[in-house]
């Protein structure tokens, strides 16, 4: 299997890459690490609310003690899957990863009153935008701590 459907896999739920990598115990804890996340955040029911645009009952119906991990275990997920399939060997590839979790978990905290023009995106639509950031500024890390050792 190739090194990208390992990765689609773990997006898809944390823990399924590791099991194509053959950590069954690694895969095995964190896809019952996303199942009592995802069950005591109430997951499920923030991303069907917030796909009906229910942003305001998605926000009342989070549990933020527990959403806050989300992010570092899918992150964490995608990324070892990624790394064990031999992938990754760019020093620094890390970061993208690690900086995404982090601006994300940022994202989930400030859900429920920070606004993009105007909009409340919730704790499902906003982490996701700060993934996407997170990752950016994890890219320009990389390259910009690269480039200043290559200099030395």
């Amino acid at each position: 299997m190739r090194s990208t459907e390992k990765l689609f896999w773990s997006i898809a739920l944390p823990g399924l890459g590791q099991l194509l990598n053959g950590k069954y115990l690694k895969g095995i804890v964190l896809i019952l690490l996303e199942f009592l996340i995802n069950v005591q955040s109430h997951l499920n029911m923030l991303i069907v609310l917030s796909f009906h645009g229910k942003i305001e009952e998605a926000i009342q119906l989070a549990n933020y003690n527990w959403l806050m991990f989300y992010p570092c275990v899918y992150l964490f997920g995608i990324w070892d899957a990624y790394r064990d399939d031999g992938c990754g060997r760019k020093p620094y590839s890390f970061l993208p990863f690690v900086s995404a979790a982090y601006i994300a978990t940022v994202g989930v905290v400030c859900s429920s009153s920070f606004k993009i023009l105007g909009v409340l995106w919730g704790p499902i639509w906003l982490p996701i935008l700060f993934i996407l950031l997170g990752a950016l500024v994890g890219i320009a890390a990389q390259k910009i701590i690269i480039r200043v050792q290559n200099q030395e």
